[in-house]
């Protein structure tokens, strides 16, 4: 078997094993649940849209905008229900930039690599500064939540909508640092989600997790 063929095997059955873990995660919650705490139907939908989306990107793909946008949408009601106003505001830039990061992708194609986008990267110094930067933010953020909002998880949220804005313009101008930066969003909204009681949220960034890993390692592949 070819490289290649190898490595589009890999993406497709990462994507498959993405959407099997969210099914196999939405039935045990409701079958399993005894004080009604199981996954709703939009949770698992808006779950599947993420795991094409973040493996779509990883993989480089302009497709990954189409279900990007439907997770963003499905994604933003589940917060409101839940009261985590700081992740609804985030959601609503994502699919603001989202409209943008469509007109960059298209304009950084590569026809030499089945038109993924070329990647590039930020220095160590420069990533670590940013990183720096946007932690002191977040703890801001999070007390400005903690006092005016009914938040439940108001230093949690902070600190995933401030890293996560920082991300996103690394993603969009495709940048590879971005990868690290989600690494550490999904790892902490593991811990919200579980807090909040929703397991397909908390399937859905567990795999999540594993895909900033695979994609940082697939767009270094993509200069």
């Amino acid at each position: 078997m070819s490289e290649q063929r190898k490595s589009s095997w890999f993406d497709w059955s990462f994507l498959a094993l993405g959407l099997v873990i969210q099914l196999v995660t939405f039935f045990l919650a409701n079958t399993l649940s005894m004080e009604g705490t199981g996954a709703g139907l939009l949770s698992l939908i808006s779950g599947c849209l993420g795991v094409c989306s973040v493996c779509l990107c990883a993989q480089g793909s302009i497709w990954t905008y189409i279900f990007g946008f439907g997770q963003v949408i499905t994604y933003t009601w589940l917060c409101l229900q839940a009261h985590l106003y700081g992740a609804v505001a985030i959601n609503v830039y994502y699919f603001l930039t989202m409209i943008y990061g469509v007109y960059v992708w298209r304009r950084r194609l590569n026809p030499e690599k089945d038109n993924r986008v070329r990647t590039r990267e930020l220095s160590f110094t420069l990533t670590l500064t940013i990183i720096s930067i946007t932690v002191v933010v977040a703890g801001g953020v999070g007390a400005l939540l903690a006092h005016y909002t009914s938040d439940p998880t108001p230093y949690l949220d902070a600190f995933t909508t401030v890293v996560a804005l920082v991300a996103q313009v690394l993603m969009i101008l495709a940048y590879r640092n971005q990868w690290v930066m989600w690494f550490i969003v999904d790892i902490v909204s593991v811990a919200m989600w579980l807090y909040v009681g929703d397991y397909c949220m908390t399937a859905q960034y567990v795999f999540w997790c594993c895909n900033c890993i695979y994609g940082y390692l697939t767009w270094k592949k993509l200069e």
